[in-house]
């Protein structure tokens, strides 16, 4: 057994369900104060988080993860029980194997070993760990980043450990990502007989010619790095399941990804205009998650090209696809933020599972980064 797998196994036995951390960040604490790491636990609301920084000088080198993982659903439907770390056929299995705990092993793995052969090394090397990264992330990474920035504590450059690899390990680097911005929209109207429709107003008919224009526009034409802003309707409601009543309101959610080439600003402003052109009345609660954020270039990028290709004997391409991370809350402090981790197959699926022999390959190419960056 390696030490990766040792640590991953450690961990994925822990019920770390979002906000809980289950005495994740204590053990990985205890195991790196070894290492001189100095600890500050920093506790927002329910949410546990840890930052832990070897070194002093600039720059500085974050590692940054979560410790929580989302719910198993119905664990009779699990291959083995997802709390009880189970190995089969080269593969490790539990719920937060992949998403992302066997990254969190692997990179503090990475950093023993460079570490042990670099005890003077340059620079500083620190983990950021939350318990609220699957949650609301309200109380996790935002509200670190901010404590740091109140310390003057500034991060050069970041590695995040989401699961970004999409057929073999380290094949890909998210070096961005989309912006998101979701909104709730209640369209009123007035209940009525559909027989009598001059006695009621109809919201579907008031929102049907808004949602036609919204989802023709070609927002913009993206870049190198990002595909075009897409718009999505996730869910619409209306009516009591009567055929012969005009329902009063109509409820409507949707989304926005978005690229570099947009403010959720004038995504915003667009939407306005359309119901007010369409004599909507309305409500509508917007929900900004993340700004979109791009490291192209940089020392970081470099390092990980050149680090994926020494190790693996491959290159690796870089990717803004996917969902939200927390990178999105570190990149705006103008660090450079990458994120790399396993093949993200099965993250919040029944049975998540990592191969076990990428997870040393992982570590290796931490190593490799760590030494490209800050080695004696």
């Amino acid at each position: 057994m390696s030490e990766c797998l040792d640590l991953a196994i450690e961990l994925i036995k822990r019920p770390s369900i979002t906000p809980k951390d289950e005495q994740c960040q204590p053990y990985i604490a205890q195991r790196l104060e070894k290492l001189d790491f100095k600890a500050e636990n920093l506790r927002f609301g329910e949410v546990d988080n840890l930052w832990l920084r070897r070194g002093t000088d600039a720059p500085l080198f974050v590692f940054a993860g979560h410790t929580d993982v989302v719910p198993t659903g119905d664990e009779s439907r699990w291959q083995f029980p997802p709390f009880e770390p189970t190995q089969h056929e080269g593969y490790l299995y539990g719920r937060g194997a992949a998403d992302m705990k066997g990254n969190i092993a692997a990179f503090i793995v990475a950093c023993e070993r460079f570490v042990a052969k670099n005890p003077h090394h340059k620079g500083s090397i620190a983990y950021l760990l939350t318990s609220d990264e699957e949650g609301p992330a309200i109380d996790g990474t935002v509200k670190v980043i901010e404590h740091l920035q109140a310390q003057q504590t500034h991060i050069d450059w970041c590695l995040v450990g989401e699961p970004s690899s999409s057929n073999k390990v380290a094949d890909t680097v998210k070096n961005g990502r989309r912006g998101s911005l979701g909104a709730h929209l209640l369209v009123k109207g007035v209940q009525g007989h559909v027989a009598y429709p001059h006695l009621a107003d109809n919201p579907i008919h008031r929102f049907a010619p808004v949602l036609h224009e919204l989802s023709q526009i070609r927002w913009d034409e993206g870049n190198s790095f990002f595909p075009p802003t897409s718009f999505q309707v996730s869910n619409i409601q209306a009516g009591t399941g009567a055929t012969n009543m005009i329902p009063g309101e109509l409820a409507v959610k949707f989304n926005f990804r978005y690229s570099t080439e947009l403010k959720h600003t004038d995504i915003q402003q667009t939407v306005l205009d359309l119901l007010a052109k369409h004599n909507v009345d309305y409500e509508i609660k917007w929900e900004h998650s993340g700004k979109p954020f791009l490291t192209a270039k940089g020392e970081l990028v470099e390092a990980a090209q050149a680090a994926v290709q020494s190790v693996c004997g491959y290159e690796t391409e870089l990717s803004t696809s996917g969902g939200t991370s927390d990178g999105r809350f570190i990149a705006p402090t103008g660090a450079q933020v990458i994120e790399l981790g396993v093949l993200n197959d099965t993250i919040h699926k029944l049975n998540e599972r990592i191969c076990i022999a990428d997870l040393d390959v992982l570590a290796d190419v931490y190593e490799n980064i760590l030494q490209r960056l800050l080695g004696e």
